[in-house]
């Protein structure tokens, strides 16, 4: 059963400032995602991200950091952003 994805709105605002071919990049991974979103090679360690994971887009830098939630079968979008010093693992953790 396919999980139903959200967006935080802090994640949100961040996913319409993207272009439209990132957007595309990401949706694409996304469906993947929700049918199957726990995949341990991109499981975050962080303790005060836990049952979260990344999506990240090499090639343009960019990472999605998502949440699962097994309760109510949803995939929570927690941030969106370049990967530069590791910002948006910091916007993840607010």
């Amino acid at each position: 059963m396919p999980f139903e994805l959200q967006f935080l709105p802090s994640a949100l605002k961040e996913w319409h400032k993207l272009g439209e071919t990132l957007r595309g990049q990401f949706k694409k991974k996304l469906a993947e995602r929700l049918l199957n979103p726990r995949v341990e090679a991109d499981k975050l360690r962080d303790a005060d991200l836990k049952d979260c994971y990344k999506i990240k887009l090499r090639s343009a830098g960019y990472r999605l950091v998502y949440r699962v939630d097994d309760t109510t079968v949803t995939v929570t979008v927690v941030a969106v952003g370049k990967r530069e010093r590791s910002a948006v693992y910091g916007a993840a953790k607010r």
